[in-house]
């Protein structure tokens, strides 16, 4: 939750998509992804998340370090490149913004997704300001939360559901 005035001045001109959440949302929140170090299988922080959080037997942690191994190496190939590993962990986040979007909704709180800003310049603001280790972590997406302050100027438009999923 980015609450911080001065931080909002800094990350204003980054982030041409979240300028109008900046200036009138409420509640701005900023989703980060974790990187290669922590999430791949032989990491200290799986193992912290399967023994210290989830509480796993080792014996059972093990079987699942085996077959996240196998799923990062050959299910998605995330092992590749760093790139890839961040583009998973970044999906991984857009699950939590989805569930925020949706009970902001459920209670008359109006939302906005972000996604438009230049990910390395805000990541090297964060950092500059100690929010976070760019080693650990990285920007993903950023969302407004609010009440809105007068109704919208045009009707939403959507694409009619059949043009969108295949039933078969």
């Amino acid at each position: 939750m980015l609450s911080d005035e001065a931080i909002k001045r800094k990350l204003y001109p980054l982030a041409w998509g979240a300028q109008k959440s900046l200036d009138g949302a409420s509640h701005f929140v900023i989703l980060l992804a974790r990187k290669t170090p922590d999430l791949i299988y032989s990491s200290d922080y799986i193992t912290h998340m399967m023994r210290e959080i989830q509480q796993q037997p080792a014996e059972v942690a093990n079987q699942r370090r085996t077959k996240y191994c196998s799923f990062q190496e050959y299910d998605f190939r995330l092992l590749e490149s760093e790139r890839a590993m961040f583009d998973w962990a970044s999906k991984q986040t857009y699950i939590m913004l989805a569930n925020m979007l949706t009970t902001a909704a459920y209670l008359g709180i109006d939302s906005c997704p972000i996604e438009g800003f230049n990910r390395d310049a805000v990541d090297a603001l964060f950092v500059q300001e100690g929010v976070f280790d760019p080693a650990h972590f990285g920007v993903s997406v950023m969302a407004g939360f609010g009440y809105r302050a007068e109704e919208p100027h045009r009707e939403k438009t959507r694409q009619p559901l059949e043009d969108l999923i295949i039933w078969r």
